[in-house]
């Protein structure tokens, strides 16, 4: 009786152990189209209640008992997956997810995946992927990044025709612009009325704006990555529309199956046979271009190589005489060009690490044309940027609960700052501004560790040492205030001229505070060797880039932020608010009446400010259902303040004065009703404070011309600013299930109601007949400039053949 008892206790035992049992089981997420990991999806298990998100293989690895488990995951962009599997007979587990296409396809609006919402460790990530960008309501009918990234809290323009984007209240050149890791320079066509990424080339977009990996670098304010999506490995595809602004087609194919695939995008613009049917814009042109293409290769088993090609080209003339030392042209012509090249080797490991290697070219070649009157000779303003990157990092799991990476990055920058080409015109000379020769070497590492659940760290650190060499001139000043040249100092080729380095700390820390709820810190110190100078609201292509020297300081930041994150009824609503506190050091600005054109020694029209910016951003998302959509409210301040000795210098006589981006209140909302799986209608509204903008403090007159006098800067306000837009999209009309061509009609109304928001204001002495009251006794007449002044109505057709 008691060997019977005993013999019971050690099965019991013994069975006990056993379900106690833990075994390691590996979670892969791929694309089922093209067989590619995905990062960041997200995996959730029944019964243990458990799960997490892929990282940038693809593979989540877990730590499970014993038995039958449900295993549902999901990704934005992607139809939801449902495997069962039973542990331990299953360590291994792939997962795939296919896009969701036109037939599923459903607005995703919140800028992360739910779930990702609470577990991130990083604050101020925000996430678009193609059929989020494809859902918006575009200006025209036409698909576009950066229009769609102004929707979100905390990223804005300076204006309809603004080059660039402003986060969080910095500069344009402030932001970091990837795509597939090589630097977009301008990233606009029109002026900045569009992106320059070619639409359907386009897989996803990340911003970060606060706590930056520390394998970024080189920009003080924010990072936008956009990713080339990977070329189809098993079938052809073939995509494309028609708008009245431009059209557009991409091709997928595999060219070896399941090892060498294609993806070829281009994009050609309509918007010359627009300017033709208006008579005062007949001799106004505006063409553009872009191109992308990405080669996929699978070496082997371990080794995938890609290839990303990127090519831009836009030219415009201008309808308007201007003269260059007293020559006069009879128009302006701006002629642009980027060039990008990447090869990315992407090796991975069995003991789940992976080292990734980029070669990066990025060339940017901008012009201005003057062609002179009554001649055939056209006057050349020429510069140039020759950008050469190479990258390469390591990363590792270390089990559950710790990954970590590590990596190094070399960088040429050389910047050819202007040169003048008279052409025939021999009352003009020559004139070659020299070379900038920069170099920039880092060495960064991150890691992310779990220790539980409630609790996670992010930390990175990046060091870089920037090198300015020769050939160069440097002046010497008198006085570093008044900056009059008394002696000129040449630096033979390779030879240092200047030097700036040190250490960059990011910081995130995440806490749950319950399963659907949680709250995080951040802090990011970066450095920036590279600034683009601009004496307008807004930069031209041409405006003069120019790097860190004995005078130029680099720019610093210290970004401080903190954020509330809640999800309510199962994760299907999401609640953040953020907060963030950025201080800034030698802010790039201008002095009055400085003029850049040809300027050898810049600094003397330059001053460095410092510069404060901080708000508070709070989200609101439904992203699923039949009405789905966002809203975020934004209330934030961007600040600038000189500290010179020279009153010529100063600005604002050294108070804090608002930013050209300082814009304490902005609000953004997106509606979708999808009606039925044919009709979707959407809605935006847009509401935003009026920019800063300079009026005169008074006017004098010399041989009876009224001339201001401007004391101050960013003085006063343009009227607020607010937009609606509809859009309808009528989804394959076909009923036919099997139809191999799909298509979608999208009917578009860009500013609804017609609002005529100021672009600009601007005086002038008045003309004859202008005395009405909005004048007063003033001997200037204040105009005001508007780019949209109506409702803008478009119709475009995309389809897609599969």
């Amino acid at each position: 009786m008691k060997q019977a008892l005993l013999l019971s206790f050690l099965y019991l035992l013994t069975c006990t152990a056993l379900i106690a049992q833990k075994s390691e089981v590996t979670l892969k997420v791929i694309d089922g189209t093209n067989e590619q990991p995905i990062e960041f999806a997200t995996i959730f298990i029944t019964p243990c209640e458990c799960g997490g998100a892929t990282d940038e293989k693809g593979t989540l690895q877990m730590n499970l008992e014993e038995g039958a488990y449900q295993i549902t995951s999901s990704n934005l962009g992607y139809t939801t997956d449902t495997t069962f599997a039973t542990i331990p007979a299953t360590n291994a587990i792939e997962i795939k997810l296919y896009p969701q296409g036109y037939d599923l396809e459903t607005i995703t609006v919140v800028g992360e995946d739910n779930r990702l919402n609470i577990e991130r460790t990083e604050l101020g990530i925000q996430q678009l992927n193609a059929n989020q960008i494809r859902a918006l309501p575009t200006a025209i009918g036409e698909i576009d990044i950066l229009r769609s990234l102004t929707m979100l809290s905390g990223v804005g323009s300076a204006g309809e025709a603004s080059n660039g984007v402003s986060v969080r209240g910095g500069s344009l050149d402030q932001n970091l612009i990837l795509l597939d890791g090589a630097p977009i320079f301008n990233p606009t066509h029109l002026f900045g009325v569009f992106s320059v990424f070619t639409p359907d080339a386009v897989s996803a977009v990340e911003l970060y704006k606060a706590n930056l990996p520390a394998k970024f670098g080189g920009r003080i304010t924010s990072v936008m990555d956009v990713r080339v999506k990977n070329p189809n490995t098993e079938k052809f595809k073939l995509s494309g529309g028609i708008g009245l602004v431009s059209s557009r087609i991409a091709v997928e194919t595999p060219i070896v199956k399941k090892k060498l695939s294609l993806l070829a995008s281009a994009r050609v613009s309509n918007s010359d046979l627009l300017f033709t049917t208006i008579e005062r814009l007949k001799n106004t042109k505006a063409q553009f271009q872009d191109a992308t293409i990405k080669l996929s290769w699978k070496a082997s088993d371990r080794d995938n190589i890609f290839w990303t090609g990127f090519y831009s080209h836009d030219f415009y003339q201008l309808d308007i005489n201007s003269n260059i030392n007293s020559i006069i042209a009879s128009s302006n012509q701006f002629d642009y060009t980027s060039l990008n090249n990447t090869i990315n080797w992407l090796r991975t490991f069995k003991n789940n690490a992976t080292l990734q290697t980029n070669f990066v070219t990025s060339n940017y070649d901008p012009s201005i044309l003057f062609p002179q009157a009554e001649s055939d000779n056209v006057i050349r303003y020429d510069s140039r940027i020759r950008y050469r990157s190479v990258f390469s990092e390591y990363s590792q799991s270390l089990g559950n609960t710790l990954d970590i990476s590590a990596g190094v990055q070399g960088i040429q920058n050389i910047l050819s700052p202007g040169q003048l080409i008279p052409g025939t015109e021999d009352g003009l000379e020559e004139v070659v501004l020299p070379d900038e020769n920069g170099f920039e070497l880092s060495g960064f590492a991150n890691f992310d560790w779990t220790p539980n659940d409630r609790l996670a760290v992010s930390g990175g650190l990046r060091y870089t040492q920037f090198l300015l060499v020769g050939a160069a001139e440097e002046a010497t000043y008198a006085s570093n205030a008044r900056r009059e040249i008394v002696d000129i100092t040449s630096f033979g080729q390779g030879e240092i001229v200047a030097t700036y380095g040190g250490l960059e700390p990011r910081l995130g820390i995440r806490l749950k505070t319950s399963e659907s709820a949680s709250v995080k810190l951040g802090y990011a110190y970066t450095r920036q060797y590279l600034q683009n100078i601009y004496n307008s609201t807004t930069p031209l292509p041409t405006s003069r880039w120019k790097m860190s020297d004995r005078y130029i300081q680099p720019q610093t930041g210290n970004t401080y932020s903190a954020g509330f994150y809640k999800n309510l009824k199962n994760n299907t609503i999401t609640f953040s608010a953020e907060g963030y506190y950025s201080t800034i050091e030698n802010v790039v600005d201008y002095k009055a009446g400085a003029d850049f054109f040809l300027q050898p020694f810049i600094e003397q029209d330059i001053v460095q400010a410092q510069g404060r910016s901080y708000g508070l951003e709070f989200n609101f998302a439904k992203p699923q259902g039949v009405w789905n959509g966002w809203f975020n409210y934004t209330w934030a301040r961007s600040l600038r303040r000189t500290d010179e000795v020279d009153f010529r210098s100063q600005i604002n006589a050294n108070d804090w004065f608002p930013s050209d981006f300082d814009r304490p209140h902005v609000f953004n909302g997106t509606i979708n009703f999808e009606a039925n799986e044919f009709n979707t209608f959407s809605f935006n509204l847009v509401y935003q404070t009026g920019r800063p903008y300079t009026v005169a403090n008074a006017v004098f007159e010399i041989n009876e011309f009224n001339v201001p006098i401007f004391l101050e800067r960013n003085n006063s306000r343009l009227p607020d600013y607010h937009r609606l837009d509809f859009s309808w999209r009528i989804h394959n009309i076909s009923t036919k299930t099997e139809k191999r061509w799909k298509g979608d009609w999208i009917f578009t109304i860009y500013n609804l109601y017609g609002r005529k928001n100021a672009y600009n204001i601007y005086y002038q002495n008045r003309q004859d007949g202008d005395f009405g009251s909005i004048f007063g006794a003033s001997p200037l007449g204040a105009y005001q400039l508007s780019i949209f002044r109506s409702a803008l109505v478009s119709l475009s057709y995309s389809f897609v053949f599969e």
